[in-house]
């Protein structure tokens, strides 16, 4: 399996329940030998996060620290009635976003419901990533989960913190189903440590032996090339300016 370069899941201390910075993460990424790491703050609707104003000021933060390339996202939730936790103006001034549901601001409404609340949220434009679908505490129909990815220009995560987690229901055999599917529809996947303290940086061990398991090819893993990545957010190769 080729390396992974870039990590774009990741929550410094501003998130609320994270605890390094943007430097220590950066500096943590060059010693991993990553290329790229995504900063992706929680949006509004997890406890504790930063205020959206945060999302107007990007632009203040160099683009490069310590050799690694630095972008910004942000992880918004999806709420209840299949809308998303961040308005789109703070939306727009995003390099990616990332939707996912989380238990403290989201109630489990059955499989159906589920997956499409979460369909609706990957139409935004600016959504390229859809963080751990994996905890049947909040289940999915992988079918149509896959099948929309493909349609809506949207990468699957797998997520290694999941896989570290006790308290994710089912969440490996949900990868592997999940899996399959993405290499029966050719639907890419991003790896993710999905990071809140500069120590787990760059940590995809346990992801990365379970996409061996499957025999997941290369060619769908996005963040294994740096081109790759950046092409499938259309973000510029030398010049990558805030929208």
């Amino acid at each position: 399996m080729k390396k992974i370069v870039a990590d774009l899941h990741m929550h410094t201390l501003v998130s609320g329940h994270a605890y390094g910075t943007i430097r220590e993460m950066a500096y943590v990424a060059k010693e991993k030998q990553l290329q790229l790491i995504g900063i992706s703050e929680h949006a509004p609707g997890m406890k504790g996060t930063v205020d959206p104003i945060y999302f107007l000021n990007l632009e203040v933060v160099p683009r490069t620290l310590y050799g690694v390339e630095v972008i910004h996202g942000c992880e918004i939730n999806v709420f209840n009635d299949g809308t998303l936790s961040l308005e789109q103006r703070y939306i727009d001034a995003l390099d990616y976003a990332i939707v996912g549901i989380h238990g403290h601001c989201y109630q489990n409404q059955g499989k159906e419901k589920n997956t499409l609340n979460l369909i609706e949220c990957m139409k935004n434009e600016k959504v390229y990533f859809v963080s751990h679908p994996d905890d049947d505490h909040t289940p999915l129909d992988y079918e149509k989960l896959v099948s929309a990815a493909k349609t809506y220009h949207v990468a699957l995560e797998v997520n290694n913190s999941s896989l570290l987690s006790t308290y994710r229901l089912n969440c490996y055999d949900n990868y592997q189903t999940m899996l399959e599917l993405c290499k029966q529809y050719h639907v890419p996947i991003i790896v993710s440590s999905d990071a809140h303290d500069p120590s787990w940086v760059g940590e995809h061990s346990l992801a990365i032996q379970l996409l061996d398991k499957c025999h997941f090819p290369d060619d769908l893993i996005l963040n294994n090339d740096i081109h790759k990545i950046k092409q499938f957010i259309h973000l510029k190769e030398k010049e990558s300016p805030i929208k």
